[in-house]
């Protein structure tokens, strides 16, 4: 066949339909499960995973839902050594309660008593949130660590999850998720990681890691 002939305007014609036949049976399926998701609620998601980006994917979310005029609550669980571009972001967003309460990643404070002050102060911020309807949209970046160290209980955290005002997202954050956590998750993401700048002993940066 020559190129003239795969080119032809009844082979096009051809190809065209079989693509939109595709498109159609793809868009049918679609269509129904739109139709079928009738719920209307706030989710929780969990961001897990050994790769970077599960705050990244957190805090664009949030940034999304402030595009649409929402409110949101941040708190930080573990960040609490330096200012984050996060923090300096969005802490003067109208839209935005803020609240870095930790004192750094466990390695570098090695103050257990210390830590587990920090997680239940941070705990009590979050608990007041979770009970406040004017937040649409909770961000709890590497509170899973909490549970993981045995920083925190995971029964008020589950009870306060479930209880929370009905139109409100949660989204944590943390390598490790406890399975009471995913038992009741909406939405699990898992980031993964292939290759990272800080083995081949690139420096951590400014914009990139904090």
């Amino acid at each position: 066949m020559s190129n003239n002939d795969k080119h032809s305007p009844e082979i096009e014609a051809a190809e065209q339909a079989k693509h939109q036949a595709r498109k159609a049976k793809k868009k049918a399926v679609v269509d129904e499960r739109i139709a079928k998701a009738t719920e209307e609620r706030g989710v929780l998601i969990l961001m897990k995973g050994n790769g970077k980006g599960k705050s990244s994917s957190a805090f664009g979310t949030m940034a999304r839902a402030l595009g649409h005029e929402q409110q949101a609550g941040v708190i930080q669980f573990i960040k609490g050594r330096r200012h984050t571009g996060e923090y300096l972001f969005f802490k003067d967003h109208p839209r935005v309660d803020f609240h870095v309460m930790g004192h750094g990643f466990t390695w570098e404070t090695q103050d257990k008593s210390k830590d587990i002050e920090a997680a239940q102060a941070a705990w009590k911020q979050a608990e007041v949130m979770l009970n406040d309807p004017n937040y649409n949209i909770l961000v709890f970046d590497e509170m899973s660590y909490m549970f993981k160290y045995e920083y925190l209980d995971i029964e008020p955290v589950i009870k306060a999850l479930k209880n929370r005002p009905a139109h409100q997202n949660v989204i944590i954050t943390g390598r490790t998720m406890h399975r009471a956590l995913q038992d009741i998750a909406d939405t699990i993401s898992v980031v993964q990681d292939e290759k990272h700048a800080f083995r081949q002993g690139v420096k951590a940066q400014i914009g990139i890691e904090w």
